[in-house]
C-alpha cells in the first residue's frame, strides 16, 4: 500500500504559521486517513520553527532557487530562516525516502510545501508561479507533489501505479 506525504495543516494539526490549521474536508482524503495511507508534515515545526511564528516569503526566486542559494526565505520581521526552511524540507525528503513515499499533498502558496503558486516575497499576498521548499526538493528528488487542490489527480496516478504494481 502506498502512501502519501500531507501537510499536516491540511489534517487539522494547528502548525501553520499564525497557529492555526487549513483542514481539508474531502471524502477521499479521508477513506485515505482510514486505510492509513497519509503521513502527516509540516517542515517548518519539523525544523524546530514555533507556531505561532513570523510570516515567511521566499524573496528573489522560489524553492529551487533557495535551494541553489540565489534566493532567501526571509520572515516578516525581517530574519533570515532560509536555513531552517531547507532543514524542514531534508527531513520531509527523509521521511519520503524512508517510507517510500513517491507522492506529497501539499499546502499551496506556502514558502515551503507551495507546489504551484507562492507569494512574491512583497508580504502584500500577491501570489506568483512557483515552487515552496519543500516542494522543489522533494520534486528534486523523484517525489511527485500535488496541491491540496489536485487529489483526483493524486488518486489516478495512485491507482494507474498499483495497478502496474509498481
Amino acid at each position: 500500500m502506498e502512501k502519501r506525504l500531507i501537510s499536516a495543516c491540511l489534517l487539522g494539526q494547528p502548525v501553520r504559521y499564525d497557529g492555526g490549521a487549513k483542514t481539508l474536508h474531502d471524502a477521499t482524503l479521508e477513506r485515505w486517513r482510514r486505510e492509513g495511507r497519509l503521513m502527516a508534515a509540516c517542515p517548518e515545526v519539523q525544523a524546530g520553527l514555533s507556531t505561532p511564528r513570523a510570516p515567511a516569503e521566499i524573496q528573489d526566486g522560489g524553492g529551487v532557487a533557495v535551494l541553489d542559494g540565489t534566493a532567501r526565505v526571509i520572515a516578516r520581521d525581517g530574519e533570515d530562516v532560509s536555513q531552517a526552511f531547507l532543514s524542514g524540507a531534508e527531513q520531509a525528503l527523509a521521511m519520503c525516502q524512508q517510507h517510500r513515499i513517491r507522492v506529497a499533498i501539499l499546502t499551496e502558496a506556502s514558502p515551503s510545501c507551495g507546489s504551484r503558486t507562492l507569494y512574491d516575497g512583497s508580504f502584500t499576498v500577491h501570489r506568483v508561479p512557483g515552487q515552496g521548499m519543500t516542494a522543489a526538493l522533494l520534486e528534486r528528488h523523484g517525489v511527485r507533489v500535488f496541491s491540496q487542490f489536485e487529489l483526483e489527480q493524486v488518486e489516478r496516478r495512485c491507482k494507474r501505479v498499483e495497478k502496474r504494481g509498481l
